[in-house]
């Protein structure tokens, strides 16, 4: 009798333990579901008609490449933003997003050792043309950083004009270009009695509206944001989520975000980048409806679903 159970016991445990592993398999595969079931919602509820690409207008890069040093950080990448639409780029840390939004608008070359290859292409020309004038692509490609940087020691309304004082435009109507840029901030009536308080005197979700009040003033073709709300609370993220909504309807946003959900409340097209183990790539580009829904390469749906990254 023994020697019976001891060969049936193992065999009896084993079937009791595999029974909570077969659950969780299973219960996993059903979190992922929901997951994409989730994302494919909101990207359904919030989308709306937008723009396709027409060559010779709007912004482009072709062939894009970026070094820092020897180090291959990027690779050929090539994406097409229609006018008036909001495209997110997501993906893992050190896939290379943030890198490329710096190639969109020269700020890449700010950083000792940096280089880049390929094109970017504003309006039928490439802004890395020999003789371009870097300060007026700025103006036309503004940014808006991770963490809030409102000039600390000027006013709310200083703050807003200042890049016309700094690239040295003229406006004669600077009280209304001041409310109106506050206004598609969505920070105007918040603010409109205490323009002459200081910028950092605001809460962190005001600063950062502030700053895109602030880049708006110049009159953007291009808007570029690099996780605008990953410092902000949730009610500062609705806030700027319905900013850059109302901006996509003048001007073309790219946002590079960590949150998956947003990208599906705020975007039309979503581009996802990956670095597996070399230099970052654009996997796949598409409407946000149709990466978050239908995703045609495996490597997205694993990212998207919280497989990896």
């Amino acid at each position: 009798m023994v020697e019976i159970n001891s060969k049936i016991e193992p065999a009896q445990t084993n079937e009791i333990q595999s029974e909570p592993r077969s659950k969780s398999r299973q219960e996993n595969k059903m979190q992922e579901t929901n997951q994409v079931a989730s994302l494919a919602s909101v990207a359904a509820q919030t989308s709306r008609a937008i723009n396709k690409f027409t060559p010779g207008s709007g912004f482009e890069t072709k062939n894009v490449h970026a070094w820092f040093g020897k180090h291959h950080a990027l690779a050929d990448v090539s994406l097409e933003f229609p006018s008036n639409t909001v495209t997110a780029l997501i993906g893992p840390s050190g896939c290379g997003k943030t890198t490329f939004l710096r190639t969109l608008n020269r700020m890449h070359e700010f950083i000792p050792g940096a280089a880049m290859a390929g094109q970017v292409i504003l309006d039928g020309q490439d802004i890395y043309e020999p003789g371009t004038d870097v300060t007026k692509i700025r103006l036309k490609i503004g940014m808006v950083f991770q963490k809030p940087n409102p000039f600390p020691s000027m006013t709310i309304g200083e703050n807003v004009l200042s890049g016309l004082r700094l690239a040295q435009l003229k406006r004669s109507n600077k009280e209304e270009l001041m409310e109106e840029c506050l206004t598609r901030a969505g920070l105007w009536n918040e603010v409109k009695d205490r323009l002459g308080a200081h910028g950092g005197s605001l809460s962190g979700g005001q600063q950062q509206r502030l700053c895109i009040a602030r880049a708006l003033a110049v009159k953007p073709e291009v808007l570029l944001m690099d996780e605008p709300c990953s410092a902000l609370d949730p009610g500062s993220t609705l806030r700027i989520e319905e900013t850059i909504r109302q901006l996509a309807g003048s001007i073309i946003v790219v946002i590079v975000t960590h949150n998956m959900q947003q990208a599906a409340r705020i975007s039309d097209y979503t581009g996802f980048f990956l670095s597996d183990g070399g230099p970052g790539q654009l996997i796949e580009v598409g409407t946000t409806n149709e990466i978050f829904s239908q995703p045609k390469d495996k490597r997205t749906e694993d990212y998207i679903t919280g497989r990896f990254g």
